[in-house]
């Protein structure tokens, strides 16, 4: 009898036990009274924010250089990279061949015109009608003609740079035969004293991009739109900002997007055809409400915070991120202005809590930030 007694006395004790240290902890925990949490003042702020882009690199003019006629390459002038001027000669041509052919041209001119000279005083007069002159004149003006054809092409053995800028690589050497067929040109010549950034948004970027631009249409908005900065493909940012030049009417059927094209001065020649990098786009926010990310916590793909209420009581409270910041978040929704919240040690937070309150400024949890990045 005494050992079943024992069985059932037992548990209880433990229970007893059990209830007796849960009571103890609150009444520790009750007399220690709520955990302190620093809480902030959310403010309105005007940031920059630079939504990224892929961009490729080319000169504002890059002319192809290929032959006029058909011939050896005799002379390679110039080597990759180097400067030129419009006009200076790269290449020449074997002109052997029309050398003679101009010869003989140069002696139908001449027994032409000795044609002509004798003519004349018969025709002056009358021994022979004017038509036997006007014929060999005919003749004269067609072999000068075909002089000159010849000439020009002789001419066109000397291939000359049609733009100043710089050579490219030189695809063909000396003693191979090209034509004005030929699918290869000799080389590229580039300006690039300023180059050209091409980039592109979708549809939806682009309409929200150029709407928000200030201007009565699209001309307007695209002389009012703020400079772009370029980085890159080593990461570091071009020295000089870009100016938006034009914005293609239409949108690609195929990728679904439309094409920017933007222009960087270029005087130290780091810029050259192909390069690639990234366009960032810059974007205003006009005193919006900003929240630092350290005081959220994303559940479920949504945002929360935690909002200082009555009696000192932690509420999570949903938020709408607007943009997405180095360390802040740009909010549309769920915080004004004034609204005060706990800035750090969220994670420790279950539900809604009573918390002593610590105010610590706004700038020690976020520092100010002038650029934002997307």
């Amino acid at each position: 009898m005494k050992k079943n007694t024992f069985k059932i006395l037992m548990p209880c004790a433990i229970v007893f036990a059990l209830i007796s240290c849960g009571n103890k902890e609150e009444t520790q925990q009750q007399a220690q009274g709520p955990a302190p949490f620093q809480v902030t003042e959310i403010p309105q702020q005007t940031v920059v924010g630079y939504n990224t882009y892929p961009t490729s690199i080319e000169g504002v003019n890059n002319s192809e250089v290929r032959a006029k006629i058909s011939g050896y390459i005799t002379d390679v002038l110039v080597d990759e990279g180097q400067q030129v001027k419009k006009g200076q000669t790269l290449f020449k041509l074997e002109t052997q061949a029309l050398s003679q052919d101009a010869a003989a041209a140069k002696a139908n001119v001449n027994a032409a015109q000795v044609e002509v000279d004798k003519l004349k005083p018969l025709v002056e007069k009358n021994i022979i009608s004017n038509v036997q002159l006007e014929t060999a004149k005919a003749k004269l003006q067609q072999a000068k003609s075909s002089y000159n054809s010849i000439g020009a092409n002789i001419d066109y053995a000397n291939i000359k740079s049609p733009v100043d800028g710089y050579v490219g690589a030189i695809r063909l050497r000396k003693g191979t035969l090209v034509s004005p067929t030929s699918q290869e040109p000799l080389t590229t010549v580039s300006d690039i004293s300023e180059v050209y950034a091409y980039f592109s948004l979708n549809e939806r970027e682009y309409l929200n991009f150029i709407q928000k631009a200030e201007g009565a249409d699209v001309a307007a908005k695209i002389n009012n739109l703020p400079k772009v900065t370029l980085i890159l493909a080593n990461g570091s940012t071009y020295e000089k900002e870009g100016v938006i030049e034009t914005i293609n009417s239409q949108v690609n059927s195929k990728t679904g997007s439309i094409s920017f094209r933007a222009v960087f001065d270029n005087d130290s020649r780091l810029l050259t055809n192909g390069n690639s990098g990234k366009i960032r786009l810059p974007r205003t926010y006009k005193d919006v409400v900003v929240v630092p990310k350290e005081s959220t916590y994303e559940q479920q793909g949504s945002y929360y915070v935690y909002k200082l209420g009555e009696d000192d009581m932690a509420v999570s409270t949903q938020i709408t991120v607007l943009a997405d910041v180095e360390n802040i978040y740009v909010v549309s929704e769920g915080l004004q202005k004034g609204d005060k919240i706990v800035a750090k040690g969220v994670s420790k937070l279950r539900g809604d809590t009573k918390i002593k309150p610590m105010e610590v400024p706004f700038d020690s949890i976020a520092k100010p930030i002038d650029k934002v990045f997307r």
